[in-house]
């Protein structure tokens, strides 16, 4: 069982921030998308290393490096390019094996308390207890190979305390600003395969987040979040979001068209008035 003491500060802490006027955006499971696996798989490449921890809190396994632990962390990780979260700018983050990245220092926290309750900027495509100890579990993995974009994968991990007979496949993908991004992305993605958990009834935790937070009041979570079937409802899905934190959008082909039309119609318009 882990420390009793550190669950109680970290829902105190959770409590008194979320009544601070915290400024949260709410976004429908709508915005999910059907996936056939992770981005990944679509654009080839593979998952890329295994991550090995640099500090921790309980089961960190610093330096070990097939990467199993348990609230570990690895970091700073120079990026290399520039990502914008919430108007500021970040070159470096941590990859936390709870399910999420941060700014400015790694995150051992493993109640997923929200984004707007971590005492530094946080992306978490699904904050939770996991434990990547048991052998049947697998671990998170990074890619970096290509420019401006960093690749975290949480591949078939397990769940507090070294439990392995259930297990969580998923990814995020961050751009720096200078990545040109495709249609109907984004510069922040979230990919799930596989979600066959969602509490970890060993260490107390409540059901895992889904969002964004810049460490201070701000945050955008998934409608959902803090709550049961949130694992069910993003398995095998994938949402993005634009530099705003807003899900990226893509129109329907037939709205596609008429756009289409409608700006042929409006420069034929323009060509007449020119005459």
């Amino acid at each position: 069982m882990k420390i009793l003491p550190k669950l109680i500060a970290s829902v105190v802490f959770a409590a008194t921030s979320l009544a601070a006027n915290a400024a949260v955006i709410n976004v429908s499971q709508n915005a999910l998308k059907a996936s056939t696996g992770y981005y990944t798989d679509v654009i080839g490449g593979g998952i890329g290393d295994i991550v090995v921890t640099t500090g921790g809190g309980n089961g960190a396994n610093i330096g070990q490096v097939d990467g199993r632990n348990d609230d570990g962390f690895a970091g700073a990780i120079n990026l290399g390019f520039n990502v914008s979260l919430f108007g500021n700018t970040y070159s470096s983050l941590y990859i936390n094996n709870n399910g999420n990245v941060t700014f400015g220092d790694g995150l051992a926290a493993y109640n997923p308390v929200g984004p707007v309750s971590t005492p530094v900027p946080i992306i978490a495509p699904f904050f939770s207890d996991v434990d990547t100890r048991d052998p049947a579990s697998g671990v998170v993995h990074v890619r970096t190979d290509i420019a401006n974009q960093i690749i975290v994968t949480w591949d078939n991990v397990g769940y507090y305390n070294s439990h392995g007979d259930l297990t969580n496949s998923f990814q995020l993908i961050l751009r720096g600003t200078n990545y040109l991004t495709p249609v109907g992305e984004g510069s922040i993605g979230f990919y799930y395969g596989n979600m066959a958990w969602e509490r970890t009834p060993d260490s107390g935790t409540g059901p895992a987040v889904v969002g964004f937070g810049d460490g201070n009041t701000n945050g955008v979570i998934l409608d959902g979040s803090f709550q049961d079937g949130l694992a069910a409802n993003v398995a095998n899905r994938h949402v993005w979001f634009n530099e705003r934190l807003e899900p990226t959008t893509v129109p329907e082909p037939g709205s596609i068209a008429l756009f289409a039309l409608g700006m042929g119609a409006l420069a034929y318009a323009r060509r007449r008035n020119v005459k």
